[in-house]
């Protein structure tokens, strides 16, 4: 057994204070809007002086669909269709309550889905 673990307590290696954390999944059609929006979130929890683990890039979600361009004739003509659902990842270490009452009256734009889990 290493020292750390020894000095933790427990054997499978986790320490016994856990932190707490606000993870907040955001996610959008548009790359420029989800970055901007992450940027927003990230410097307003910045100013009230946590420490702020991301953005992540989750992997883009690709919703694909293939159509008749005509009906009842040409069968071999057909339309493809895609619709991107890009996603980010932001964790906030141990928030106080400013932090969260900043994050709560956040302004972001249109299109843009947060999701906040405490």
């Amino acid at each position: 057994m290493t020292d750390d673990i020894k000095k933790a307590g427990n054997t499978d290696g986790t320490s016994d204070v856990e932190s707490s954390r606000v993870r907040i999944k955001i996610r959008a059609y548009d790359h420029k809007i989800i970055d901007q929006s992450t940027r927003t979130i990230i410097d307003t929890a910045e100013r009230t002086g946590v420490k702020v683990v991301g953005p992540v890039p989750l992997p883009t979600e690709k919703r694909k669909w293939t159509v008749n361009r005509s009906t009842f004739v040409h069968k071999d003509a057909r339309e493809q269709f895609e619709m991107r659902i890009h996603k980010r990842l932001v964790d906030i270490l141990d928030p106080n309550a400013k932090t969260i009452d900043a994050l709560t009256s956040l302004n972001l734009p249109a299109g843009v889905d947060v999701e906040i889990k405490m």
